[in-house]
């Protein structure tokens, strides 16, 4: 195909969970800006809005539902929402969650619970309800999908008071490759993205030089920076477009080398 088509994705319909802002809303616009239509699901009605007109710029069709994917009925009533308005589903981004330090002796057991409802369980929701949908059309004789996983480097790395994330992203990851195995006839693919240290409104618009770990990320990082979250557009166009379909079961790491140089 021509080089200006490999990440073409006129026609597909993409939902992205946590697609309001941050990472989420980096993977949304990669896919807006390559033609895919856009659906976000997050919780906060305002972000929401503001998602929908940025990514609107670029053409294609956006729209918001209010989910909160820790709720199993909420995730299956909006994935049929979808599903009823755009007629299918080819790229599913499970990125919802979120991360709070805790040290181990210290959690309690509502702690980690809390965590796992969003971080483990709506990740399997999400993907649970893509491979319900994606498996439909398949059996219909229109095979084919794309569903993108977030994970998180404390599932390989050392990360301090990161036990009860670092757990669910690591069940995640198992998700993601039974999906990979169990689908690919299907023509299902199910990949991991990892990212490193992004700066994103995550830290409350605290200036990124204030960021205890922008110094030492800058001087030891092989890419001497933090990440942000348009550097994770490419990789869902990438994953989304049939450029990537031989590409299953993988976990692609965007972290600028952090990983390699063992700044934890």
């Amino acid at each position: 195909m021509p080089a200006s088509d490999l990440f073409d994705l006129t026609g597909q319909v993409a939902v992205v969970t946590g697609g309001n802002a941050g990472i989420g809303l980096g993977y949304a616009t990669g896919l807006a800006k390559c033609g895919s239509d856009v659906w976000i699901f997050g919780r906060r009605h305002e972000e929401n809005g503001n998602a929908v007109e940025i990514l609107s710029q670029y053409g294609t069709t956006v729209r918001a539902l209010s989910v909160d994917v820790s709720r199993e009925d909420q995730v299956v009533s909006a994935m049929a929402k979808v599903v009823e308005t755009s007629g299918r589903i080819d790229t599913v981004v499970s990125n919802a969650g979120f991360m709070r330090t805790k040290s181990l002796h210290e959690m309690t057991t509502e702690t980690y619970h809390k965590m796992l409802a969003v971080n483990q369980h709506g990740g399997f929701f999400t993907i649970r309800e893509a491979v319900r949908h994606m498996k439909a059309r398949a059996d219909a004789g229109d095979p084919g999908g794309s569903i993108i996983v977030t994970g998180s480097l404390s599932t390989v790395i050392g990360a301090v008071g990161t036990a009860h994330y670092g757990a669910a992203k690591a069940a995640l990851a198992a998700i993601m490759t039974s999906v990979a195995v169990g689908y690919g006839h299907d023509g299902i693919r199910c990949n991991m993205v990892t990212p490193g240290l992004i700066y994103s409104d995550a830290f409350g618009g605290l200036p990124e030089d204030d960021l205890p770990f922008t110094a030492v990320t800058r001087e030891r990082q092989p890419v001497p920076r933090l990440g942000y979250p348009s550097d994770f557009e490419a990789i869902a166009a990438y994953l989304a477009s049939p450029a990537s379909a031989f590409h299953t079961g993988g976990i692609i790491v965007i972290d600028g080398g952090y990983s390699r140089v063992g700044l934890s």
